[in-house]
């Protein structure tokens, strides 16, 4: 079961990277796109490209929920976010993005990463939680909305730093929650704490992030998201949950995760794919990772 909960976390990673690219590619086929024009929205998001976008982030939810089930988090956070690298090289092809010298070392930092945080993982930890567990992320997620909603009057980059920031906790917050979720029989998960607080932080997190998106740079708020979607949820897998990597590899998973986000933090700049530097109308609402959602 561990070598299928792997290859769904890189099935996830490829299929979150993949959409973005998929909705880029909708957005700009819609023509000029604003957020103060509603009909334009609706009108980019019910292109095929964009829907097919859609269809590739669920199914991306769908493995990434396999891989919790029986891996550690830090794999799976530094995984998830590893949808960057493949968010670049789909753009390079797709979408003639020019990747740098710089770029193209970040995608090989990810992959080597990843290699290396596949081979020190040792196998989850507990995959129940104590009602404190569930109390806990559910006090986390009352205030990071608070501190999310305060945010949006913060200046330039500090509101944009935060909510991204946000956002990306409020995603940690949901692997945390469905790593605890039981086997995935709809009577059941009705009665599971652990399911409610999936749906809210899913919420809660999409509208902080089309806040951070709204209002600053999307390369600042998915280096936050990405740095909030991975360091503190690995950190209490391993604190609370009990992951750990096998015996006396922890060097080498620790080296690994570093290689892992800080490749996804340099290709940051792969969450603006749906901005066209020479369009002259209002650039349309960028696209990018859900969770990275």
């Amino acid at each position: 079961m561990l070598m299928v909960s792997l290859c769904g976390a890189l099935a996830a990673a490829v299929c979150f990277g993949l959409s973005s690219v998929m909705q880029a590619v909708g957005m700009r086929g819609a023509g000029p796109v604003s957020e103060q024009d509603p009909k334009s929205l609706v009108r980019a998001w019910l292109t095929v490209p964009f829907l097919a976008g859609t269809g590739l982030d669920l199914l991306g939810f769908g493995f990434e929920l396999v891989a919790l089930r029986h891996l550690p988090l830090f794999l799976v956070q530094a995984a998830i976010a590893s949808a960057l690298a493949v968010t670049a090289v789909a753009a390079a092809v797709v979408m003639k993005e020019r990747l740098g010298r710089a770029e193209k070392c970040a995608v090989a930092a990810v992959c080597v990463g990843l290699a290396l945080l596949g081979v020190s993982a040792g196998p989850e930890g507990a995959n129940r939680a104590h009602t404190d567990f569930y109390t806990a992320l559910a006090a986390c997620l009352v205030g990071l909305a608070v501190l999310g909603a305060g945010a949006g009057r913060l200046p330039g980059r500090w509101r944009t730093v935060t909510l991204g920031l946000c956002a990306g906790l409020c995603f940690g917050v949901l692997a945390l929650a469905a790593r605890t979720l039981p086997q995935l029989d709809p009577a059941r998960l009705m009665r599971e704490p652990a399911t409610y607080l999936v749906a809210a932080a899913s919420l809660i997190a999409l509208v902080l992030w089309t806040m951070a998106l709204a209002g600053g740079s999307v390369t600042t708020a998915t280096a936050a998201m990405v740095i909030g979607e991975t360091v503190l949820p690995a950190a209490v897998g391993v604190v609370v949950l009990g992951d750990e990597a096998r015996p006396g590899w922890v060097p080498v998973a620790v080296g690994g995760f570093l290689l892992a986000v800080g490749g996804a933090l340099a290709l940051a700049r792969f969450g603006e794919l749906s901005k066209t530097p020479s369009d002259d109308a209002p650039a349309a609402p960028s696209v990018s990772l859900p969770g990275t959602g």
